[in-house]
C-alpha cells in the first residue's frame, strides 16, 4: 500500500472497533481519537460499509483526528465528512514528509470521495530512440518509460509539430520508419527505398556503421544549436550534389526539408536565452478567490518555456489550511511524472511547506539529482508574478463567464435535491446493430473531467428480439451494481424509458443513487413528453418524477459536462461494438471448424488475407503451404471450406 521509501513504522494499524458496534449511534469516536499517538502519520476515515472516504496526513495524529470530533465550529464540507465517518485507521511514519508521500499513495489507491484530487490528462510529446536495436528508428511517444539504452528528446510543447519534424528527419537522413515486426519480416525493400527516403537496412543495403552516422545526424537536430547547424550543412551539401547529378526531384525534396527544419530550429534554440542557466524549472503559484482556488504551473525545459497548466478547486472543499491541501495536490501532480520532473521549483509557498514538498519529492524520486524548492531569485521573480497573475486571471475569466464545473455540478445537486455536490458521475450507452454484438460503455467523470482509468466495457447478451435497449440497460445495471463503489449520480443515454429501466434495478437492490437521462428534443418527441414541453432546445436532462425534462442550455457548464459524457460514451461503446462485430464476421467461420485446436485456428487467422470464397477454391496442398499446416490439419480445413461452399 505504501511506497517503500516512506518506510512507515506501523502498516494499516486499525482502531479496535467492531463492525457491529459501528451501527450504534453512541460510539464516541472522539474518545477513540484521544487514544492515538502524538506522532506523524496518515489517517483513513471510513463510512458505515468500511469504504475509505477520506485520507489525511498529520504531524500529530492525536491532535488532527480529535479536531474532527470535538465541538469546535467546522466548515460545511467537514461537517458532511464527519457525519459519514463510522471508523478510522491510522498509519505511523517517521516524519511529516513521509506522511505526505504516503498520503499521496493512499489517495491514488483508494480514490476517497472527500479528498481534493488533481487530475492531469495532458501529456507532452517526446522523441525516443531505442539504441538496443541494431538499426534504431525515431519514435513519437507520450509519457515515456525511462529504460536502459532508450534515449529521450523533449518534452516538446503541444502544437509544436514535433511529429512532423521527426518524420522529416527520418526521410532526410533515410532512416527506417517501419515497426520492429515489419523490419524483421521484410525480404525486399519497401517503396520508401525506391523514392530515396529509406536506406533499406531491413535487407542490409546499408551497414550498421553508416546507418549510425545518419542516425547521429538526425539526432543532432534535437540536441543543440551547434549540432543542429552541422546536420543542416550536411543536408545542404547533399542537395547540391543531387542538383549537380541532375536529380532535381531529390534536390527539391531536400530543399523543402531544410526549410521546415530551419523554422523548427529557430523556435527551438533561439528563444528565452535568459533562462539558459537553469535548464529545467517549474514555477508554481496559487490564488485564493472568494469561492475557488486556482493553482498554476509554468514549465521550463531545456531553457525554453514548454507551456503552462492551471487547475482549480472549490474553496469549500478544503478541509484544512489552503496551502496545506495545495501541497498535497502538487505532490499528486508530480507523482508518476518521472519524465517531467524539474531540477528546480520556484514557488510562493511558505518556507515550511517548501521544505515539506522538497523532502517528499526527493524521497519519491531518488534516480535523479535533488529537486530544489525555493522562493524566487530576482531572475525568476517576474515569471513567478506572471504565474500568480495567470492563476488569478484564469479564475476571473472562468467565474465571470460562469464556466466553472462547480456551477454545473451544483445545479445538478439542486435539480436532484442532493445534500452535497455530486463529484463522481457515471454515464452509460448501448451500441447494437441489427441485434448483433451488443455492447455498453461506462464513462466516469470526476469533478467534471474524464477519469479514463475507470472506463469500462460490457459485452451484452444477444436477445431473440434483437434491439431492446430497455432489457440491455437492465443487464448493464444488474452487473454494474454488483461491483459496488457507486458514483454520486448515474446518467444514461436515452429518455424516460431507459431511465425507468435502470431505476427499476436500482429500486430492486435498494440503491438510492439518483439516475437521470440525456436525450435530444427530437428523440423525446417519440416518448411521453408533449412537443410544447420540449421545443425550444435540443439537449434535455430527463429526471424521474419531473413532469418535463430540464433544458440543459439554461446551465452551460452542466450542459458541457453531461453532453461530453454522452458523446464520450457513444465513442467508447461503438469502438468495442465495431471490434466485436468485426471479430464475429471475420472469425466466425474459423470458430466453427471442428477438429482443429485453438492454436491452429489462431494461426489461420493470423496468416489469412483471403475471403472464404477465395479459400474454398484452394486444394489441400495449397492450404497446407499457405497456412503452414500438416496434411491432416489442411484436410480438415479443406472439408470445412467445401461444406461452407456447398451451402
Amino acid at each position: 500500500m505504501a511506497n517503500e521509501k516512506t518506510n512507515p513504522i506501523v502498516a494499516n494499524k486499525s482502531v479496535n472497533v467492531k463492525e457491529s458496534s459501528l451501527k450504534k449511534k453512541n460510539i464516541d469516536l472522539l474518545a477513540v481519537a484521544n487514544t492515538l499517538p502524538k506522532s506523524p502519520g496518515c489517517y483513513l476515515m471510513k463510512n458505515k460499509i468500511g469504504a475509505i472516504i477520506y485520507v489525511g496526513k498529520a504531524k500529530n495524529l492525536k491532535s488532527r483526528v480529535t479536531s474532527y470530533f470535538n465541538n469546535s465550529s467546522k466548515s460545511a464540507k467537514t461537517q458532511m465528512l464527519v457525519s459519514n465517518i463510522h471508523s478510522f485507521d491510522f498509519i505511523l511514519t517517521k516524519s511529516e514528509a513521509e506522511s505526505l508521500v504516503l498520503e499521496n499513495n493512499l489517495i491514488k489507491e483508494h480514490i476517497p470521495k472527500y479528498n481534493i484530487r488533481l487530475r492531469d490528462d495532458k501529456s507532452y510529446p517526446y522523441i525516443a530512440v531505442n539504441n538496443a536495436n541494431n538499426f534504431p528508428r525515431l519514435e513519437y511517444v507520450r509519457r515515456p518509460k525511462r529504460r536502459k539504452r532508450v534515449e529521450l528528446f523533449g518534452p516538446y510543447p503541444v502544437g509544436s509539430s514535433i511529429s512532423k519534424i521527426m518524420r522529416i528527419a527520418m526521410k532526410a537522413f533515410t532512416l527506417r520508419d517501419c515497426t520492429d515486426r515489419e523490419f524483421s519480416s521484410r525480404e525486399t525493400p519497401c517503396m520508401l527505398y525506391q523514392i530515396k527516403q529509406c536506406s533499406a537496412p531491413c535487407v542490409n543495403l546499408i551497414s550498421e556503421e553508416n546507418y549510425q552516422k545518419d542516425l547521429d545526424l538526425a539526432l543532432n537536430l534535437f540536441k543543440s544549436k551547434r549540432k543542429f547547424n552541422k546536420s543542416i550543412k550536411v543536408l545542404e551539401k547533399r542537395m547540391e550534389v543531387a542538383a549537380e547529378n541532375e536529380s532535381f526531384e531529390i534536390a527539391a525534396q531536400l530543399r523543402d526539408y531544410i526549410l521546415e527544419l530551419k523554422e523548427f530550429g529557430e523556435k527551438s534554440f533561439d528563444q528565452n536565452v535568459e533562462l539558459k542557466g537553469d535548464m529545467d524549472v517549474d514555477v508554481i503559484a496559487y490564488y485564493v478567490g472568494e469561492e475557488e482556488v486556482d493553482l498554476s504551473f509554468y514549465l521550463i525545459r531545456s531553457g525554453n518555456l514548454l507551456g503552462h497548466k492551471n487547475f482549480h478547486f472549490l474553496k469549500g472543499d478544503f478541509l484544512h489550511e489552503v496551502e496545506e491541501d495545495i501541497i498535497t495536490a502538487t505532490l499528486q501532480y508530480y507523482s508518476g511524472k518521472d519524465d517531467l520532473l524539474p531540477k528546480k521549483i520556484i514557488t510562493n509557498f511558505s518556507e515550511v511547506h517548501m521544505n515539506e514538498l522538497s523532502s517528499a519529492l526527493n524521497s519519491m524520486n531518488t534516480e535523479q539529482d535533488v529537486i530544489q524548492v525555493s522562493a524566487p531569485t530576482p531572475k525568476y521573480q517576474s515569471l513567478l508574478d506572471t504565474t500568480i497573475k495567470h492563476a488569478e486571471e484564469s479564475q476571473r475569466v472562468r467565474v465571470s463567464s460562469e464556466n466553472s464545473v462547480y456551477v454545473g455540478l451544483n445545479r445538478l445537486k439542486d435539480l436532484l435535491s442532493l445534500k452535497e455536490r455530486p463529484r463522481t458521475l457515471e454515464c452509460y450507452d448501448i451500441a447494437i446493430w441489427q441485434g448483433k454484438s451488443p455492447t455498453a460503455a461506462q464513462i466516469v467523470f470526476f469533478e467534471g473531467k474524464p477519469d479514463k482509468t475507470r472506463y469500462r466495457h460490457y459485452h451484452l447478451q444477444e436477445l431473440p428480439e434483437g434491439n431492446n435497449d430497455f432489457a440491455m440497460m437492465q443487464e448493464v445495471f444488474s452487473r454494474r451494481l454488483k461491483k459496488g463503489d457507486l458514483p454520486d449520480v448515474f446518467i444514461v443515454d436515452g429518455g424516460i424509458g431507459q431511465v425507468n429501466s435502470a431505476k427499476k434495478i436500482l429500486d430492486e437492490l435498494e440503491v438510492d443513487t439518483p439516475i437521470v437521462g440525456i436525450a435530444k428534443a427530437r428523440d423525446l418527441l417519440k416518448g411521453s413528453f408533449r412537443e410544447s414541453e420540449i421545443k425550444n432546445s435540443d439537449e434535455r436532462l430527463v429526471i424521474p418524477g419531473r413532469s418535463n425534462p430540464y433544458i440543459l442550455s439554461k446551465n452551460p457548464p452542466l450542459m458541457k459536462i453531461v453532453v461530453s459524457m454522452r458523446d464520450e460514451a457513444h465513442r467508447f461503446s461503438r469502438r468495442l461494438h465495431h471490434k466485436s462485430e468485426h471479430k464475429r464476421i471475420i472469425t466466425s467461420w474459423v470458430d466453427d471448424i471442428k477438429g482443429l485446436s485453438e492454436s491452429v485456428k489462431k494461426k489461420i487467422l493470423g496468416v489469412n488475407t483471403m475471403s472464404v470464397d477465395e479459400l474454398s477454391e484452394l486444394k489441400v496442398g495449397d492450404l497446407q503451404n499457405f497456412f503452414g499446416l500438416n496434411v491432416k490439419q489442411a484436410s480438415t480445413l479443406y472439408e470445412h471450406l467445401q461444406a461452407i461452399k456447398s451451402n
